[in-house]
C-alpha cells in the first residue's frame, strides 16, 4: 500500500469518474442521474444525494475540475487543489461506519455529493502531492486512449488503464507482434 486506504480509495473512486467521460467507445458514462447513483452507491458514499439534474451537472463540473489534476504539475496541482479545499469549505474530521475503520471526510454529511468529490478528492490528491509522488498521476499508454490512471504499484509498473481495456489489447498485439514474426513451432520441430 502506498497511501492510507481512505486516500486509495477516493483517488480510485477519482480516476473512475474521469474516466466516464474518457471511454474510446464515445460514451459518457456519467450522462444520467442513475449513473450518479450508481457511482454513489458503487463507491459508498454517505453525503447527501439529490438524484436530479442539478446533481448530475454539478458531478460533471466537479470531474472536469479533477480530469484537470491531471494536466498540470505537482506546483500548480497544490494550487489547485488549496482551492478545491477553500471552496468546498473543508473541515476535515475522522470518523468510521459500515465496515471502513477510522478514516478522514473532509465535508459536513449534509454538503452536496459535487462538493463532497471536490474536497475528498482533493484531500486524496494532497497527500500525493505531499508523499512527492505525483508522478503516479498518469494517462494511459496506448496509443488510441486517453484515460487517466493513478500507478500505485509498487514497481510503478503500471501503463494501462481499466476502461477501455487498453492492457489485454496491447499484449493481444504484443502476442500477435510475436508469432507474425518468428516461425510458429510445431511438435517435433527443433527450435534454435
Amino acid at each position: 500500500m502506498v497511501f492510507a486506504p481512505d486516500t486509495e480509495m477516493s483517488i480510485a473512486a477519482a480516476v473512475e469518474m474521469v474516466n466516464t467521460a474518457r471511454r474510446r467507445d464515445g460514451h459518457d458514462a456519467m450522462a444520467t442521474v442513475d449513473d450518479v447513483a450508481e457511482f454513489y452507491t458503487r463507491w459508498g458514499y454517505t453525503a447527501r444525494h439529490d438524484g436530479d439534474d442539478a446533481e448530475l451537472a454539478a458531478v460533471r463540473d466537479a470531474r472536469d475540475q479533477i480530469a484537470a489534476l491531471w494536466d498540470v504539475d505537482r506546483d500548480t496541482a497544490a494550487g489547485v487543489l488549496n482551492e478545491m479545499l477553500a471552496r468546498g469549505g473543508a473541515v476535515p474530521y475522522l470518523t468510521r461506519h459500515d465496515d471502513l475503520d477510522w478514516h478522514l471526510h473532509g465535508t459536513a454529511p449534509d454538503a452536496p455529493l459535487a462538493t463532497v468529490l471536490l474536497v475528498e478528492t482533493a484531500m486524496a490528491m494532497s497527500d500525493v502531492v505531499r508523499s512527492a509522488e505525483y508522478d503516479r498521476l498518469q494517462r494511459c499508454e496506448a496509443d488510441d486512449c486517453d484515460a487517466v490512471l493513478v500507478d500505485l504499484s509498487r514497481n510503478r509498473s503500471r501503463r494501462f488503464c481499466d476502461v477501455n481495456g487498453c492492457a489485454n489489447r496491447a499484449h493481444v498485439a504484443a502476442y500477435r507482434a510475436r508469432q507474425a514474426g518468428g516461425r510458429t513451432v510445431r511438435h517435433g520441430d527443433v527450435v534454435s
